[in-house]
Protein backbone atom coordinates (compact mmCIF):
# COMPACT_ATOMS: atom_id res chain seq x y z
CA UNK A 1 0.00 0.00 0.00
CA UNK A 2 1.10 3.37 -0.74
CA UNK A 3 2.00 5.91 2.37
CA UNK A 4 -0.68 8.43 3.28
CA UNK A 5 -0.82 11.49 2.26
CA UNK A 6 -2.02 14.39 4.87
CA UNK A 7 -2.54 17.88 4.58
CA UNK A 8 -2.28 19.99 7.69
CA UNK A 9 0.53 19.85 10.15
CA UNK A 10 1.84 16.33 11.62
CA UNK A 11 0.83 17.54 15.29
CA UNK A 12 -2.90 17.59 13.54
CA UNK A 13 -2.68 14.70 11.75
CA UNK A 14 -0.50 12.91 14.58
CA UNK A 15 -3.52 13.49 16.80
CA UNK A 16 -6.42 12.46 14.55
CA UNK A 17 -4.52 9.17 14.25
CA UNK A 18 -3.91 8.79 18.11
CA UNK A 19 -7.95 9.23 18.00
CA UNK A 20 -8.78 6.69 15.53
CA UNK A 21 -6.07 4.13 17.17
CA UNK A 22 -7.50 4.41 20.24
CA UNK A 23 -10.80 3.90 18.95
CA UNK A 24 -9.69 0.91 17.27
CA UNK A 25 -11.19 -2.27 19.30
CA UNK A 26 -8.25 -4.44 20.95
CA UNK A 27 -5.78 -1.79 20.23
CA UNK A 28 -2.94 -0.19 22.51
CA UNK A 29 -0.44 2.57 21.37
CA UNK A 30 2.80 1.40 22.82
CA UNK A 31 5.08 4.24 21.62
CA UNK A 32 4.74 7.63 20.99
CA UNK A 33 7.11 9.99 19.48
CA UNK A 34 6.53 13.40 17.52
CA UNK A 35 7.26 11.49 14.37
CA UNK A 36 6.21 7.82 14.68
CA UNK A 37 3.58 6.12 16.41
CA UNK A 38 3.40 2.32 17.09
CA UNK A 39 0.41 0.48 18.50
CA UNK A 40 0.02 -3.19 19.06
CA UNK A 41 -3.59 -4.73 17.69
CA UNK A 42 -4.79 -8.04 19.09
CA UNK A 43 -7.12 -10.46 16.97
CA UNK A 44 -10.21 -10.93 18.12
CA UNK A 45 -10.79 -14.55 18.80
CA UNK A 46 -6.94 -15.72 19.58
CA UNK A 47 -5.37 -12.61 20.46
CA UNK A 48 -2.33 -12.65 18.64
CA UNK A 49 -0.65 -9.10 18.19
CA UNK A 50 0.12 -7.28 14.97
CA UNK A 51 2.51 -4.83 15.25
CA UNK A 52 1.58 -1.05 13.73
CA UNK A 53 4.08 1.29 13.18
CA UNK A 54 3.39 4.99 11.72
CA UNK A 55 6.28 7.21 10.57
CA UNK A 56 5.53 10.75 9.96
CA UNK A 57 7.30 12.04 7.18
CA UNK A 58 6.29 15.92 7.20
CA UNK A 59 8.83 17.31 4.19
CA UNK A 60 6.76 14.95 1.98
CA UNK A 61 3.41 15.11 3.65
CA UNK A 62 3.04 11.91 3.95
CA UNK A 63 2.73 8.27 6.36
CA UNK A 64 4.89 5.57 5.93
CA UNK A 65 3.10 2.42 8.11
CA UNK A 66 3.43 -1.05 8.57
CA UNK A 67 1.17 -3.75 9.81
CA UNK A 68 2.41 -7.30 10.56
CA UNK A 69 1.97 -10.54 12.14
CA UNK A 70 3.76 -11.38 14.85
CA UNK A 71 3.01 -14.77 15.01
CA UNK A 72 2.36 -17.42 11.64
CA UNK A 73 2.83 -16.87 8.53
CA UNK A 74 -0.83 -15.62 6.65
CA UNK A 75 -3.22 -12.91 8.42
CA UNK A 76 -6.40 -14.00 5.60
CA UNK A 77 -5.80 -10.00 4.53
CA UNK A 78 -6.68 -8.60 8.62
CA UNK A 79 -3.69 -6.40 8.37
CA UNK A 80 -4.77 -4.79 4.89
CA UNK A 81 -7.78 -4.54 6.01
CA UNK A 82 -6.96 -2.63 9.15
CA UNK A 83 -4.67 -0.51 7.12
CA UNK A 84 -7.78 0.69 4.85
CA UNK A 85 -10.04 1.47 7.60
CA UNK A 86 -7.12 3.86 9.57
CA UNK A 87 -6.38 5.60 5.61
CA UNK A 88 -9.96 5.73 5.14
CA UNK A 89 -10.72 7.22 8.32
CA UNK A 90 -7.35 9.43 8.06
CA UNK A 91 -8.39 10.71 4.38
CA UNK A 92 -12.37 12.04 5.86
CA UNK A 93 -13.97 8.20 4.22
CA UNK A 94 -12.28 8.57 1.28
CA UNK A 95 -9.09 6.11 0.63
Amino acid sequence: MEPIPYDGTAEQVRARLIEILRNLPRTRIVRQEPDYLKAVCRSRIFRFPDDVEFVFDDEARQIHFRSASRIGYGDRGVNRRRMKEIRAALLGGGG
